[in-house]
């Protein structure tokens, strides 16, 4: 979560919301990332959906049954999906989002009947480290 955490703090330099995303694979991290919306300029490029596909090209398949995600934010619906479409073994987040967040909040993504497949969740990870970087960030445009 640390290098998640060190993802988000990049996005927040470059202008982006502060979240970040960490795929690993037998202990070793073979992605990571942190929101490139405006950079790229792509409303999908979040962090989960931009290390999702380096982790995917890494790898040479669109699925990765035996990699963890480690981001700072509860994933929004969108990237519950590619998470759950690339099969994801296990998710671990930070802090909750109650406005956007598709997990545990919101729709509750993989609590759906639709949904083909749920990773293992774990969430409060460094909740608190992951909340004070958004806070932050938002404080310091307001």
């Amino acid at each position: 979560m640390d290098l998640a955490l060190e993802q988000a703090k990049l996005a927040a330099m470059r202008g982006e919301v502060p979240v970040g995303a960490v795929v690993v694979k037998d202990g070793r991290v073979i992605a990571a990332a942190g929101n490139e919306t405006i950079l790229r300029p792509d409303p999908t490029a979040h962090a989960e959906v931009v290390a999702i596909r380096m982790a995917c090209e890494a790898v040479g398949s669109q699925r990765l049954p035996d990699c963890d995600l480690y981001v700072t934010l509860e994933p929004c619906a969108m990237c519950a999906a590619a998470i759950s479409f690339a099969r994801i073994r296990r998710l671990y987040y930070g802090a909750s989002d109650e406005k956007a967040g598709a997990v545990e909040n919101g729709p509750r993504f993989y609590s759906q009947a639709s949904c083909h497949h749920a990773p293992d969740v774990y969430s409060g990870i460094a909740e608190s480290e992951s909340a004070a970087i958004l806070k932050r960030f938002f404080a310091d445009r307001r």
